[in-house]
């Protein structure tokens, strides 16, 4: 048994690999939230064809690139920046709102506290309550945000919990703060799992507000996070034109650039994606359903949260049970509002899907 205060994120294969003595190579990650599909076929096959592009520095401007993206996602052009991976555009994005102080919507992913606090701002959350499985209530939240609060932070669809906010629910929500002065940043970085995504994203709000900043990456979706291209969709170009200026100039290389263009442009990778996760929601849900020692909060996203109703099992023990399986998922105990009777873990293909759940649903008898 590894000690209760280690956690492990989708990519610490290396500690596992050295806690439980079993290869990295050998581990099926549930944790990570990647397509199972892997990289677009297409970009398997054509990538090394344009390896001399690193002979030369990518457009400045990446402009063949952004306009790929506008198309992908349906915005204009000059509303689309990239970046070296969403991580960097939401770091640069806070440095420069610096915010003083936030309210994240939770129980939510680390990353947007730590940015926060780098900039010596202070954060709180709102927190999504179980009780209402863990949805959105818009009522509630603008009691929230009052007048000092000048940063709203919102996952969507929301990790853990995949839980998902409709857009038109989140003009309500950007109504209420532009009438207080308030910023919204939007991480839609599993957007693309959901069943409809025109019905979930927010990118055609960007066109009618200027108080949102929407990010996404290729990490996810296009399970290509070694590739570390992200991009940002926003209506205010006061504040793209800072971002661009403080930007490192050249920091997606080359073949990065090319790549993007070939995966948003890869429909049939896209479709078959969409497909196969819609149809494993399902199917994981409808096998879960026949267990009384846990609960399942019904998920829009890749990913699912579950709650174990069985008094002497913890999270940690599912995640010991799994992981020697070479199943490795995500204890959710460290998450804000959580604890030790919560896990996550991904779709993937159907078998190994089935053998996840044969461990957990063993364990849960």
């Amino acid at each position: 048994m590894i000690k209760h205060s280690d956690h492990f994120h989708g990519s610490d294969l290396e500690t596992i690999e050295k806690i439980y003595k079993i290869k990295k190579e050998d581990i099926i990650s549930f944790s990570a939230n990647v397509n199972p599909l892997g990289i677009s076929p297409k970009l398997r096959l054509t990538l090394s064809e344009r390896i001399d592009a690193i002979m030369s520095y990518p457009d400045r401007d990446y402009t063949s690139l952004r306009k790929c993206i506008a198309e992908y996602v349906h915005t204009d052009v000059d509303s689309v920046l990239v970046g070296n991976g969403s991580t960097e555009l939401i770091s640069l994005f806070i440095q420069i709102k610096n915010p003083k102080k936030a309210l994240i919507i939770g129980p939510t992913y680390s990353e947007y506290e730590r940015e926060v606090s780098l900039g010596r701002g202070s954060t709180l959350y709102y927190r999504l309550e179980e009780e209402n499985d863990f949805a959105l209530n818009i009522t509630s939240l603008e009691k929230e945000l009052t007048q000092d609060v000048d940063l709203l932070v919102i996952c969507n669809p929301n990790n853990p919990t995949s839980t998902a906010i409709a857009r038109n629910d989140m003009r309500k929500i950007l109504d209420i703060c532009k009438q207080k002065g308030i910023f919204v940043m939007v991480d839609e970085t599993y957007v693309e799992f959901t069943e409809d995504v025109q019905k979930i994203t927010s990118a055609p709000l960007t066109s009618y507000y200027n108080n949102i900043i929407i990010l996404r990456g290729i990490s996810k979706f296009f399970a290509a996070p070694g590739l570390r291209l992200g991009y940002a969709i926003c209506g205010n170009a006061d504040l793209l034109k800072e971002m661009n200026q403080r930007k490192n100039p050249w920091t997606i290389n080359s073949l990065a650039a090319i790549a993007g263009e070939i995966m948003f442009k890869d429909e049939d990778y896209i479709k078959e994606t969409r497909s196969l996760i819609a149809k494993e929601r399902d199917r994981v849900c409808e096998r879960l359903s026949a267990s009384h020692n846990l609960r399942y909060y019904t998920p829009t996203a890749n990913f699912i949260l579950i709650k174990i109703l069985k008094d002497e099992v913890t999270s940690m023990d599912i995640f010991e049970a799994a992981i020697r399986k070479g199943y490795m998922i995500r204890d959710c105990s460290t998450f804000p509002f959580l604890n030790n009777k919560f896990i996550r873990f991904c779709f993937m293909t159907p078998e190994r899907n089935d053998a996840l759940l044969e461990v957990i649903l063993e364990e849960l008898k």
